[in-house]
């Protein structure tokens, strides 16, 4: 060969060479990077090629698929959007995924690494690509109730209802809401919808999920974790012995006295009366006399200062550290920097109706293929002990003599035990705004099981001040949630 042919070889050699390696850079080093970069519109158009898998609610499917034009061949749709929402998430052509649209995108889509041997059949046999199934913990009454009541209080709230022995979450409701379904697909009405949900435009920020994301000041619910501390720190062993508790009680180190709301008998108390009529002097008082590190120590148990994940994220509910007397009595009472979750408070009530054992909150029961098999399955799991056994049972007595004979009369349900706490959370600067309402209950059925335990908030800005109480706002839902649990299981 002579010398121009071999440099034409050389160079035509460097040139497939040059080639090859550019190809194996691209299919193995920037195969993630493309396949994720917001410009490659083929992995867009391969996302929406192929119906989307479901998500299941007692059996039954609570999403859809609709064909639209253009290149993307199908949009999710939703059944009830606004009530489940809190719990799928959306799925959009133009806005992307949340919540469980989003963390179980894999599986719903089809391109999880746990379907590759399936999707490997199909692709011999020719047949399309299919999504599996996210099958939820939820019960669609449990559900109805919470978000038919939210909705009828017409104010801002959020309900989350547990089942005490293992964790599941039985319902999870937010209102305001939205329909996923409005901002499903990438046309112009789906922009209009999207700008009329986000919060600038929309004060009432109908897409923030309150279950999981909102903290509130618990007021009052959060007196049975300072009872739970009581008893499990040995400042007290009974329901019923009277407490150290004098009235008026002035807070450590100032001069400011704790007041009551209103003229009730919270002198020297016992704990199951103090709870009965919610004595801020008797738990505040409590609060102080444990110290900041009994108190958090308690609430850590129980969940406070840490995320969830459910496998939603929750925001952490919060009891602070490096407080003093008087700033521990205040939180001790559900106020100062005190701040919950509404997930947080039905762990709290949880933990007490399942005799002390606290289960992690879960929401997917299993994933399942196209066809049906289940991939992967959720096993109950315990979180902590916050409480012993025989205090908890301490604690269920006083909570059933809230409802009995106190202030949670309304959650009363003929036939069924029930335990609960109200409250009503200052809100404000000096409490200049109007207050939140809670309230936290359990049902217990015959033989000493709880099917269910709820937590209740609502937000009521437009409410006469004077009538805003967690017995009257939040406990009738919480009552009709705990119903509808025990009408499914019969």
């Amino acid at each position: 060969m002579n010398k121009p042919l071999r440099r034409i070889a050389i160079f035509c050699g460097l040139l497939v060479l040059t080639l090859l390696i550019r190809d194996n850079w691209l299919q193995y080093v920037q195969a993630d990077e493309l396949k994720e970069d917001e410009h490659n519109r083929r992995v867009a158009i391969d996302r929406y090629a192929t119906p989307r898998g479901d998500i299941i609610v007692d059996g039954q499917a609570i999403t859809g698929h609709a064909t639209t034009k253009g290149d993307f061949k199908y949009k999710r749709t939703y059944k009830d959007g606004a009530m489940w929402a809190p719990v799928t998430g959306y799925v959009s052509q133009a806005y992307g995924a949340t919540q469980l649209e989003a963390i179980d995108d894999g599986i719903l889509t089809g391109n999880d690494d746990r379907l590759f041997f399936r999707n490997t059949l199909d692709m011999i046999t020719g047949k399309k690509r299919e999504g599996g199934n996210v099958v939820t913990t939820l019960n669609s009454a449990a559900q109805k109730a919470a978000y038919d009541g939210l909705k009828k209080q017409g104010a801002k709230g959020a309900v989350v209802a547990l089942e005490p022995s293992t964790g599941k979450i039985l319902s999870m409701a937010s209102y305001p809401s939205y329909d996923p379904t409005s901002i499903a697909g990438g046309s112009d009405a789906d922009g209009e919808a999207w700008n009329r949900l986000q919060k600038k435009n929309n004060p009432d920020d109908p897409m923030l999920n309150r279950a999981l994301r909102e903290v509130y000041p618990p007021g009052s619910t959060f007196k049975v974790l300072t009872a739970a501390a009581a008893l499990e720190h040995d400042l007290y062993d009974s329901a019923d012995d009277r407490t150290d508790s004098p009235l008026p009680w002035t807070m450590p180190g100032t001069t400011t006295e704790l007041p009551n709301e209103g003229d009730l008998p919270c002198e020297d108390a016992t704990l199951r009366e103090a709870l009965r009529v919610s004595c801020n002097t008797v738990f505040g008082k409590i609060g102080a006399d444990l110290g900041n590190d009994k108190m958090l120590e308690t609430a850590k148990k129980f969940g406070f200062d840490e995320e969830q994940f459910v496998p939603v994220r929750s925001n952490a509910s919060v009891f602070s550290d490096d407080m003093n007397a008087s700033q521990t009595a205040l939180s001790a009472i559900g106020q100062y920097n005190t701040a919950a979750t509404p997930l947080q408070m039905a762990m709290v009530t949880s933990a007490i109706a399942n005799n002390g054992t606290l289960m992690k909150p879960y929401m997917v029961d299993e994933l399942q293929d196209p066809g049906l098999d289940t991939i992967e399955k959720t096993d109950p799991e315990e979180m902590s002990k916050p409480l012993s056994a025989d205090n908890a049972q301490i604690l269920q007595s006083m909570m059933e003599t809230v409802v009995e004979d106190g202030t949670g009369t309304n959650a009363q349900l003929d036939g069924v035990t029930v335990g609960g706490k109200t409250g009503t959370a200052q809100h404000g600067v000096d409490n200049s705004e109007n207050p939140y309402a809670w309230f936290i209950s359990y049902a217990k059925g015959d033989d000493d099981s709880s099917p269910v335990a709820v937590a209740v908030v609502i937000e009521d800005e437009n409410a006469n001040r004077d009538d805003i109480s967690g017995g009257g706002l939040a406990a009738p839902i919480a009552k009709n949630v705990m119903e509808a649990v025990i009408e499914s299981k019969k």
